[in-house]
């Protein structure tokens, strides 16, 4: 019984893995035009094994025929395959999906081939019927759902998708086998839809497109645009990747340059085989992933790496918030391709696009998508638009995930509270191993106001002194520091009867000064409140809830590094250091408790960066309100404190 079971396995797979037979040969000899067939060669089970039947994977191996037997020749052919299993097409030799799309991909409900080495097809008279020009064979291997030999996961439907053709009723040799004829009506129109279909674009906070604005049969050119749309974020020195998907290689750029310039893997690698005649000491980058990096702004008018609108910027991309202009950046690449996209219609975009800043948020990015073509302004002929020859999308999002540290944090400070609450202890991070020398656990220790003038690493004795003057404890190790490279802190000045004011100041405590810098507070209660930033550019938004907006005015808008004092020997470093008075009045906020914790932020931003916030507010007894004119006495003897520091 057994032996039996056997040989009918055998001989099932024998029949269904067939190639075309004569009989197959003879009826398409008989068809006068267009001959389309479709084969299934072969196929078997795939791992993993699941219990429902309808969502086993298979194998299958197929081959598509197109063969000219008509008067005229078949220019650009196209043929739908209706596939209806989920089938995932993996490879497709001498053909393309038509829409564009990449294989590997999904082909579920039905593609549309299209030739990419043969896409034209000429005639048994103009070739003395040479089947080499006359017809293609499309191998065709992917997987699918539900299908398990004996039965045979044929198509719904194999049909020609050009105009001018009617096609009859398709029929098969066997159960592995479907053919149609279509022959020459120059009035008809197919109803196979071989038009590209363009996805809507999205909406994310930064928005990165792949423009194809000349193309080759070997080569393309792509303009690609990094536009920020988010009012708080923010990109500083950035740096894009992607992964090509074809073998592709960069062979010069405009705008922008190759972070790794290096052509050794071209001239080892299967394009050095390919391109025999192309000196690839000219080719400036030849990896898988290549990383892109912007220009410094005196390449701007250089002929040959500048002259692209937003480029070259030393890769900065402010908020549209702060200046629409400087939201965007630009650059052109030119890129070659590999077999078998030697086609200049065959396009396909890189994928697993990254992008990073210095001192930025991190923004995750999504697969690109196909949407309509990019029009702009053709500079050469106003006022008409030009349009790009195909575009994708790429949208990235600024993601907030707890393993990533912040890069900056607040402290809190009142006038009714002598003791500044720090930054938190190791809010930016802390060493893997701080052994004895420091806790990483223990709670920030208070600090009197001028502490804040100086390093961390200068603050010991500072910090001990306060806890004995006001009775607190002294913890042992002492607590690590916050370890940032800026800090803000925050300080409740005056509040009186119609408004009350706060005093912002910026440390840089890095090596690196920051140009054209930005914060942002969000808060929840007394926004609405907000009247003038007095030494800043401040406004306050109207497309973020709740949120004011604060720059350097022009000449002050340079966060300078730290730098030695006075005396280096023994005197600490001083922070580079900007400071503004905000004012609030109470008529738009009415039972603000600014005693009570609502005169404090929520969250804090630097540079598009969300700073990290103390988890406790100054505390007071009892509210003290202070005359008006009292309190501008005191925020001017507080300022002056401070510029004299």
């Amino acid at each position: 019984m057994s032996m039996h079971v056997h040989v009918f396995v055998f001989l099932t797979l024998a029949i269904f893995s067939a190639t075309p037979s004569m009989s197959q040969s003879q009826t398409a000899a008989s068809c006068n035009g267009i001959f389309v067939s479709y084969v299934y060669t072969g196929g078997e089970r795939l791992p993993p094994n699941v219990s429902d039947a309808t969502q086993q994977p298979y194998r299958f191996e197929s081959r598509l025929t197109v063969l000219n037997n008509g008067l005229e020749e078949l220019k650009s052919w196209k043929v739908f395959v209706g596939f209806q299993h989920s089938e995932w097409l993996v490879s497709a030799s001498n053909a393309v999906l038509s829409d564009g799309t990449s294989i590997p991909g999904a082909v579920g409900n039905g593609t549309v081939l299209s030739g990419s080495t043969v896409k034209d097809l000429k005639t048994a008279v103009a070739t003395a019927g040479d089947l080499t020009q006359m017809q293609v064979q499309v191998d065709m291997v992917g997987s699918l759902l539900g299908v398990a030999p004996p039965s045979v996961p044929m198509p719904r439907s194999v049909t020609l998708a050009n105009d001018g053709f009617v096609c009859g009723q398709p029929s098969g040799e066997g159960s592995n086998e479907t053919h149609v004829c279509c022959r020459s009506d120059p009035s008809s129109r197919t109803n196979v839809s071989t038009e590209v279909e363009f996805l809507p674009r999205e909406k994310g906070d930064l928005s990165i497109t792949y423009d194809i604005i000349r193309t080759y049969d070997s080569n393309y050119w792509a303009e690609v645009t990094i536009a920020n749309d988010n009012p708080l974020g923010r990109l500083d020195n950035w740096r894009l990747s992607w992964d090509w998907q074809n073998d592709e290689f960069i062979y010069t750029t405009k705008g922008a340059y190759p972070l790794k310039v290096d052509s050794s893997d071209c001239v080892f690698g299967s394009q050095g085989s390919f391109y025999k005649e192309l000196d690839f000491a000219n080719v400036l980058n030849c990896e898988r992933r290549p990383t892109i990096v912007d220009l410094p702004p005196s390449r701007f008018n250089d002929s040959e790496l500048g002259q692209i609108p937003f480029c070259c910027r030393n890769g900065t991309i402010l908020p549209p918030t702060m200046d629409p202009s400087m939201s965007t950046s630009r650059f052109q690449i030119q890129v070659f391709k590999m077999p078998p996209k030697i086609n200049r219609s065959t396009l396909t975009p890189p994928r697993n696009w990254e992008i990073k800043g210095t001192f930025n948020p991190h923004y995750e990015c999504g697969n690109p998508i196909r949407v309509s073509p990019t029009e702009s302004p053709d500079l050469t002929h106003p006022p008409s638009n030009k349009s790009s020859i195909a575009t994708w999308q790429v949208v990235c999002n600024i993601t907030n995930t707890e393993r990533e540290t912040p890069k900056c944090c607040v402290s809190f400070s009142a006038y009714y509270n002598e003791s500044v609450i720090p930054c938190n202890t190791c809010a930016c991070g802390c060493p893997s191993n701080p052994e004895r020398t420091c806790s990483a656990a223990s709670q920030a220790m208070l600090l009197p106001p001028e502490a804040l003038l100086v390093p961390f690493e200068n603050r010991t004795r500072k910090a001990v002194s306060w806890a004995e003057i006001k009775h607190l404890p002294v913890p042992s190790p002492m607590p690590c520091g916050d370890n940032c490279g800026v800090s803000i802190n925050w300080h409740v000045a005056t509040d009186y009867r119609k408004g009350w004011t706060a005093r912002v100041t910026l440390f840089n405590w890095g090596d690196t000064s920051f140009a054209d810098w930005f914060a942002a507070v969000e808060m929840d209660k007394a926004a609405k409140g907000f009247e003038e930033v007095y030494s800043f550019n401040g406004s306050l938004l109207e497309s973020v809830e709740n949120t004011i907006f604060m720059q350097g005015k022009e000449g002050l808008n340079f966060l300078v590094a730290e730098t030695d004092g006075s005396n280096p020997r023994k005197d600490p470093r001083v922070p580079g250091k900007q400071q503004s008075v905000i004012s609030f009045t109470k008529k738009e906020t009415p039972g603000i408790n600014v005693v009570g914790g609502d005169a404090f932020p929520s969250k804090v931003f630097f540079n598009g960066e969300e700073c990290s916030l103390p988890s406790v507010l100054p505390s007071s007894v009892a509210r003290t309100e202070v005359p008006l004119a009292t309190t501008m006495f005191l925020l001017m003897l507080l300022s002056i404190f401070f510029m004299s520091q």
